[in-house]
């Protein structure tokens, strides 16, 4: 076991045994429980005697409960609740080797608890902020011992919670970093190294994101309710953005955003208005009742409709008959698409550039449905129907008879175009056309045709067979009984529709690529390697997957196309594209498909 040394001698620190926690909130309260279980002597400080014996009796409840639960033993737990003691006053923290401080994020607070515990604590006695927002080295530079100040960041629930950011800023001692760095594995946590800026890297990357989504739903560009399902649906998040703000308490974000913008100056940083609109009105989310949802009772998770809530009902007055589809194309996309149609009882005809490119089509959907076959999810007698329903054509003439018309061809504008003019000579008067562009301007298909009335957008998400969410898109000149048509299909085909304008990205890649772009942009200043990223989203955020792992998947030629055009549309700096994804692609190193991306692959 290493022994106490001099603070200043280079040589190993002393054990965590005693920690004294500063702040007894819920993230105060959390960590306590964390410490106890894990064997250490816990000082519990705040001010105020009752929230102490709040967090005793939370400690109580919650080691109850892992008794119930066989987590603990009765004489474990009572072990541990005999290390646990509270008091009011800083001096409690003399003997402590750590003190986690979690007080209000507030410099001045923040600066005198540290100035006080100087003249309190040994010399060798750490002291972590657990800070999101502020400037550890700001902290640590008032401090008698600035090389013993860095950044213990847990997050909240913290006993659930994985991820500790452990934060350095030029002054901290490397030894206080690997010290406290083996306290967070022996806590069972996953700590990643950062240094020292707002948010660090999980909340550094989602407080940008959060911000891009208030911003999103102030310019009434779509509801709160789709520009939630489309962020759990399109990428897998746990929770929409805009329920995240609820919880995570809407003024909370604003003083973070505030923090980051104040040193970055990105306007992604710069908070939205509604964000000081909603914080000064008191409604901060969850924990005042209201926020961007209206909630059952302050506190509670329960969501009650309001004003704002929309009506339930059908959805498809005025909706245009569909009977038969057509899909152009032969890719993965369109396969998947017509995959999915068929699987409704649509009938589909599945036209691509040749006759063969179209039978290779139908033939990689019979693969899928086989695969659906052997893993029970359907008869081989259903798969043989579906598959009956599509017939394969080698020219867009075969859709002559279709009542919706979906492309899903190449990315590209005048390809598109080319095709919406083949379609609005070759179509029925009365059929929709329907792009599934993931970035390129609807409009500007519709005015290809002499009917753009009848244009829409129908974004699917790859694989379309897997993925629940379709973006449906007007135009300025899309017919309402179209998009009535669309939405009425997609509730019939099984998606979740959301509504959003003509605009690049619409809601999911115009929120997704800015957060992944600013990933890059980390790694790219050496601020936090890609590991230590993935790490932070998956673990702090609930990311299915990291930033990097998405990327290559995704394909970095495609993040670096639609970063273009977002670019190109919304003109802010802060959206210009990494030059390292640049110089990636340049490179030739495309991710997963290519053997190489940001990571390498096993070619197969």
């Amino acid at each position: 076991m290493a022994t106490p040394l001099s603070p200043l001698s280079g040589s190993p620190l002393s054990p965590f045994k005693t920690i004294a926690v500063v702040g007894l909130g819920t993230m105060g309260t959390g960590i306590t429980e964390v410490l106890v279980k894990a064997g250490r002597e816990v000082i519990g400080i705040d001010v105020s005697e009752a929230q102490a014996a709040r967090c005793v009796a939370a400690v109580e409840a919650s080691t109850a409960r892992a008794v119930e639960r066989g987590r603990l033993t009765a004489a474990e737990r009572t072990d541990a609740l005999a290390r646990v003691r509270t008091g009011t006053d800083l001096t409690a923290a003399a003997d402590a080797d750590l003190v986690i401080e979690v007080a209000p994020e507030s410099y001045e607070i923040k600066h005198r608890i540290i100035r006080e515990l100087d003249g309190i604590v040994r010399p060798e006695t750490i002291l972590a902020t657990g800070t999101n927002a502020l400037s550890v080295t700001r902290l640590a530079a008032d401090s008698a011992r600035p090389e013993r100040v860095l950044g213990l960041h847990f997050f909240n629930p913290a006993p659930a919670m994985k991820l500790v950011e452990v934060v350095s800023s030029v002054l901290t001692a490397p030894q206080a970093v690997a010290a406290v760095t083996d306290l967070a594995l022996e806590l069972g946590k996953e700590p990643v190294a950062v240094g020292d800026r707002p948010g660090f890297v999980a909340d550094g990357l989602l407080f940008g994101y959060l911000n891009q989504a208030a911003a999103m739903y102030e310019a009434r560009y779509a509801s709160r309710e789709d520009i939630d399902a489309a962020m759990r649906l399109g990428c897998g998040l746990p929770m929409g953005p805009l329920a995240l703000l609820d919880l995570i308490g809407i003024d909370t974000a604003r003083t973070v955003l505030e923090a980051m913008y104040a040193e970055s100056r990105d306007r992604l940083h710069a908070p939205a208005p509604i964000l000081g609109q909603l914080s000064e009105a008191g409604l901060t989310g969850r924990k005042s009742g209201r926020g961007f949802y209206s909630y059952e009772a302050p506190g509670s998770a329960t969501v009650v409709p309001d004003a704002l809530t929309p009506a339930e009902g059908p959805t498809g007055a005025g909706a245009r008959g569909v009977r038969s589809v057509g899909v152009a194309g032969s890719g993965t996309m369109a396969s998947g698409i017509a995959e999915v149609f068929a699987k409704a009882g649509y009938e589909v005809v599945l036209a691509a550039r040749s006759e063969e490119k179209a039978q290779a089509a139908k033939a990689r959907i019979g693969k899928s449905l086989a695969r659906s076959v052997d893993k029970g999810r359907l008869t081989a007698e259903a798969a043989a129907q579906i598959l009956d329903l599509i017939t394969p054509a080698g020219s867009y003439d075969a859709f002559a008879d279709v009542d919706l018309a979906v492309e899903a061809i190449a990315e590209d504008l005048e390809i598109k175009q080319q095709l919406f003019q083949t379609l609005d000579k070759v179509c029925k008067p009365g059929a929709v056309l329907a792009t599934t562009t993931s970035s390129l301007p609807v409009i500007a298909c519709a005015r290809a045709t002499s009917r753009p009335q009848d244009v829409i957008g129908m974004h699917f998400f790859n694989p379309a067979p897997a993925m629940k969410l379709v973006e449906v898109v007007r135009t300025v000149l899309t017919g309402d009984d179209v998009h009535a048509t669309v939405r009425e299909v997609c509730a019939k085909i099984r998606k979740h529709a959301v509504d959003c304008g003509d605009r690049a990205g619409f809601i999911v890649n115009a929120l997704l690529f800015p957060y992944l772009n600013n990933a890059i942009k980390m790694v790219e200043e050496h601020y936090a390697s890609l590991d230590d990223i993935d790490a932070a989203m998956k673990l702090g955020g609930g990311y299915p997957m990291g930033p990097f792992e998405l990327l290559d998947v995704v394909g970095l030629d495609v993040s670096l196309a639609i970063e273009k055009v977002l670019h190109r549309e919304f003109r802010d700096p802060g959206l210009a594209p990494s030059p390292l994804l640049e110089h990636l692609v340049a490179a030739g190193c495309l991710g997963r498909k290519t053997g190489r991306g940001f990571r390498e692959y096993a070619r197969r």
